[in-house]
């Protein structure tokens, strides 16, 4: 590789740290009052993007509502932000959601995600976990278009029902699988 090249490679490895360190310190609401009235909106937004959504969280025990997660990276990626808990329109507890990635990937976006969970054991094992990480435990479904033609509220059998919503941003592809949910404080 020429000297050119390097330098060139260098300075873009740097600019895109730079992006990703300063996208991912906006994930986190500034206060609890802040994250309550945001993810308060997320599902707002939420119930009038997908309006099967507001049908779910009527039969749901609880609800972790993430409004804003921020995903950078380049090669190695990561996503991070904060949520909360409600039962009802309780807010209960707050949570953060951390991932992590390598491979062929580059770029930055958010999104909000919403999981509905429908079971007391679900609900229970996220209480109870030092984290959850999605894919491990009460069975998720990632409700998209698809799935979503195929759901009633007579046909709801899974633990847990997550929708990811308000996408903004340059990278390929959205998961939430091996996504660790955490308690935090407020």
């Amino acid at each position: 590789m020429t000297q050119s090249k390097r330098f060139f490679l260098s300075i873009f490895l740097a600019a895109a740290s730079l992006a990703s360190a300063s996208l991912l310190n906006t994930a986190g609401a500034a206060t609890a009052e802040d994250l309550n009235a945001e993810s308060r909106q997320a599902l707002q937004t939420l119930y009038k993007s997908h309006p099967f959504a507001q049908t779910i969280s009527q039969k749901a025990k609880a609800v972790l509502v993430f409004p804003k997660i921020i995903k950078a990276g380049l090669v190695f990626g990561g996503s991070y932000g904060e949520g909360v808990l409600m039962k009802g329109s309780k807010v209960e507890n707050y949570y953060n959601s951390v991932s992590g990635s390598w491979g062929l990937q580059a770029g930055a976006q958010s999104y909000g995600y919403v999981v509905f969970l429908m079971t007391d054991k679900a609900v229970k094992y996220v209480a109870e976990t030092k984290g959850w990480e999605i894919g491990v435990g009460p069975t998720v479904v990632v409700v998209d278009e698809g799935v979503a033609k195929n759901l009633s509220s007579s046909t709801l059998k899974d633990d847990a029902y997550a929708f990811i919503f308000d996408q903004q941003g340059l990278m390929a592809g959205i998961s939430i699988e091996g996504t660790k949910i955490s308690l935090i404080k407020r």
